[in-house]
């Protein structure tokens, strides 16, 4: 064990992918998890909550469904979020506020509900899963990369205002990661650059990775369990950046 056993946290997008393989791990490592999802996973990891997180209301219900059940709250772990692939002059003005509300407003509304839980808890964590998409741009991802860039933003400010009671905020920053998400970008991205779909995850998915091999959900997982434990604790208000040498260039 890592110190985890016996703490408890809320997961986003915990029904597959990066989500998944968190909740799993940290189940592992003796904590109770709220899977939350807007399509919960009945056959998986967790203890499952149904939620929209583009609403204030699911976010709250979210954060009170995990201290009903729990009683405490020592970790948020906000990861759901979708992507949208297409020129700015195309892009729908819907998509780019869906694409607002999951990946940034909703972290935002879970560390604000979940805020005196996580102080009383006396070693909160907020680990928000961003993206090496935080730190670099990519062209027809105009919301998702401007979300991401808010998103580490947020962590910063959490990490300040945490500091002095008990409260760390982490950005996880992979490159691409083998999940759903990832593939689903791929038909996408054929259209917006005129390419085959082998073409695109050669030259484009890996084009920005130094290492040209997709990271699995299950590295971030192993992220993610060390910045809740002991171990993480010096790390806050900062990108922890497992991105296959991307931002290196």
């Amino acid at each position: 064990m890592s110190g985890l056993a016996g703490k408890c946290a809320l997961v986003t997008g915990a029904a597959s992918g990066i989500g998944h393989a968190i909740t799993t791990r940290l189940e592992h490592e003796g904590m109770r998890v709220l899977a939350v999802d807007l399509k919960p996973d009945s056959g998986g990891p967790g203890e499952h909550f149904e939620a929209d997180l583009t609403t204030r209301e699911g976010n709250r219900a979210a954060v009170d469904a995990a201290l009903d059940r729990f009683g405490r709250l020592d970790a948020i772990v906000p990861n759901a979020g979708f992507q949208h692939v297409a020129p700015v002059a195309e892009f729908p003005e819907d998509r780019w506020d869906a694409l607002l509300s999951i990946l940034l407003t909703s972290p935002f509304l879970l560390s604000k509900y979940a805020w005196e839980a996580l102080r009383a808890s006396g070693d909160g964590r907020i680990v928000v899963i961003a993206s090496a998409h935080a730190l670099a741009a990519s062209p027809f991802k105009a919301g998702y990369v401007s979300a991401k860039h808010g998103v580490l933003g947020l962590v910063k400010t959490l990490a300040l205002e945490g500091a002095e009671q008990g409260v760390r905020a982490i950005a996880v920053c992979p490159g691409f990661v083998r999940t759903p998400l990832m593939e689903g970008q791929i038909p996408d991205q054929a259209r917006a650059h005129g390419m085959s779909e082998e073409e695109v995850l050669e030259q484009v998915i890996l084009r920005p990775h130094a290492v040209k091999e997709l990271i699995e959900p299950a590295t971030v997982a192993d992220v993610v369990a060390f910045l809740l434990g002991p171990s993480g604790g010096a790390f806050t208000g900062t990108p922890v950046t497992l991105d296959q040498g991307w931002t290196a260039r």
